[in-house]
């Protein structure tokens, strides 16, 4: 079985139920130990006594239970605001400090998977692996050619282990789902289906290898993300052979720092990078946790591993930054619509309580500016509202959350005061203020009308916050809204701003005033006397009747 298939699970495991037993028994009293020695050191005030010892317990435990409960331990690995920090410290091993199985096992398997002998591919390979995952371990070796490559190798027998233990997973949220303290519902096997679907994607290496040239195809030309390249003569559905990549795992703050590298500049291209997956090209890493990121030599994040990638519809990606901008701008009817456009609530929802609760939540994670906006605040305050409201996480969006609190985890263990919103409202900003594409043009027109009047202050705190990034450039940016305002697509933003700047037919000194504010700063003279008269001439070419609001 290739791809994960509920009901062929399913039936595999109802005729087998010794072997559902027999793991289930495994996993509670595993657990149930642990969580009883946690108790007696509560009931015998030894918690600070032992409390190195049962983060190391809890490491063990979960290598012992297998790649699975691995996975979840690499997911709080990354979450300080979650989990102890002794516990944090153990867990991060999780990430590449894992057990390797047998070492002439994984040759074998290489053989069988090339058809060839290993020293017939590789003409240098170490000994030993250099590190050890969850699903696999990997290998540092020297191709013919005189490429460096390191060399992914499955651990046996995984789709057996990973069907069962997903089972039991998928057998506890039906029966169980509806107990936690949080209103998933049903939704709770959809998101336990979407996480076995990736586990299975994620064990197949050809799959992986397509994963990582669509995403540098993605970040042709970026020259802060690095994508190793795939050696396709040496890869197979359990064997990836990649090329090697030099630098730092993110948590080495303090090799990167003696590299004479930023810490915080690597945050803010990891967030980038992560927003430009979810909102440019729609096809995201879902699983960036420490292990899988790296800062290179010159200074780049570089990703290393593809196999639990997810892609987004057009639409979605869209609606996303819409509800980012709804957020910061606190319009949060238009960000219950969004969340229904985006599944988090049904569409014949009635909102009107839910928008004053939303408010609550929001309103106080914001504060009083973005800056003190973080996922942390929100996840601890959103719960109670799931369980208040009829609110639901879709499938994909589990991933995507995942991915999200996974990415402000790590910068927040790099970084205590990092604030994900300085760096992803910018990029939404400029985002919305170029305008690539009709969906955004329409997001942008949403964001600026409200209520069929111009929202001056929303344009002029968007601008204000894209020229933080020093990315962005106004003078492009104007060029392109003009191009936009004077096409046939604009009729409606033209009728609009004119609405906006008249009243009694005349226009207000003070109106003109904040359009000057807006450009003065950008622009040279000469480059404002040549927008005025394109505008003038556009304006003219469009004509009176199709400028002019009709009556």
């Amino acid at each position: 079985m290739r791809r994960y298939d509920v009901k062929a699970i399913a039936n595999y495991y109802r005729r087998r139920p010794w072997k559902v037993l027999s793991r289930a028994l495994e996993v509670l009293w595993s657990f149930g130990f642990f969580l009883t020695c946690l108790l007696w050191d509560q009931w015998t005030h030894q918690v600070e006594y032992y409390k190195r010892q049962r983060a190391e317990d809890l490491r063990e435990l979960l290598t012992k239970l297998g790649p699975t409960f691995i996975k979840v331990g690499q997911a709080l690995s990354t979450r300080p605001d979650l989990v102890r920090r002794d516990f944090l410290e153990e867990l991060i091993k999780l990430q590449d400090q894992l057990p390797p199985f047998d070492n002439d096992l994984a040759f074998r398997l290489m053989e069988e998977q090339l058809g060839m002998k290993v020293d017939e591919a590789y003409r240098e390979i170490s000994a030993h692996p250099v590190a050890a995952a969850s699903l696999g371990q990997v290998y540092r070796a020297m191709l013919f050619s005189g490429e460096e490559v390191a060399v992914k190798v499955q651990r046996p027998n995984l789709r057996p282990r990973l069907s069962l233990d997903l089972y039991l997973m998928r057998l506890g949220a039906e029966k169980f789902g509806r107990f936690l303290p949080l209103n998933l519902g049903h939704d709770l096997t959809l998101i336990v289906d979407e996480f076995g679907i990736k586990l299975f994607e994620e064990i197949d290496y050809l799959n992986e290898g397509r994963n990582a040239e669509k995403f540098a195809e993605n970040f042709h030309g970026d020259a802060d993300v690095k994508v190793p390249c795939i050696y396709w003569q040496y890869s197979n559905q359990k064997v990836l052979t990649l090329e090697w990549i030099q630098g730092f795992k993110l948590t080495d703050i303090d090799k990167i720092r003696a590299a004479g590298l930023d810490p915080s500049n690597i945050i803010k291209i990891g967030v980038t990078s992560g927003l430009r997956q979810l909102l440019e090209h729609g096809f995201f890493h879902a699983d960036p946790h420490p292990g899988n990121l790296f800062a290179t030599l010159d200074g780049r994040m570089a990703y290393i591993d593809f196999g639990m990638m997810d892609q987004l519809e057009p639409g979605t990606k869209e609606t996303i930054a819409s509800s980012i901008v709804q957020l910061i701008n606190k319009d949060y009817l238009a960000l219950t619509e969004d969340f229904i456009a985006l599944g988090f609530l049904a569409p014949n929802t009635d909102i009107t309580p839910i928008i004053p609760a939303l408010e609550n939540v929001f309103g106080s994670a914001i504060g009083q500016s973005v800056q003190d906006f973080n996922f942390k605040t929100i996840t601890d305050d959103f719960s109670e509202l799931m369980y208040d409201y009829p609110f639901r996480v879709p499938a994909k969006f589990a991933l995507i959350i995942r991915s999200l609190v996974t990415q402000e985890g790590l910068a927040l263990s790099l970084d205590p005061n990092f604030k994900i919103v300085e760096v992803a409202y910018p990029y939404v900003a400029r985002r919305l203020l170029t305008g690539e594409s009709p969906q955004l043009r329409r997001q942008l027109i949403d964001v600026l009308f409200k209520n069929g009047k111009f929202q001056w202050q929303r344009l002029e705190n968007m601008l204000s916050i894209a020229r933080s990034d020093t990315k962005f450039d106004l003078l492009p940016t104007a060029q392109l809204g003009l191009q936009f305002l004077f096409s046939e697509e604009g009729l409606y933003l033209r009728r609009q701003i004119l609405l906006a700047l008249t009243e009694d037919d005349r226009l207000h000194t003070d109106e003109v005033q904040r359009i000057w504010g807006l450009v003065k700063d950008d622009f040279k003279p000469q480059e404002l006397v040549s927008v005025a008269w394109n505008a003038v001439r556009e304006f003219s070419l469009a004509g009176v009747s199709t400028i002019l609001p009709q009556r």
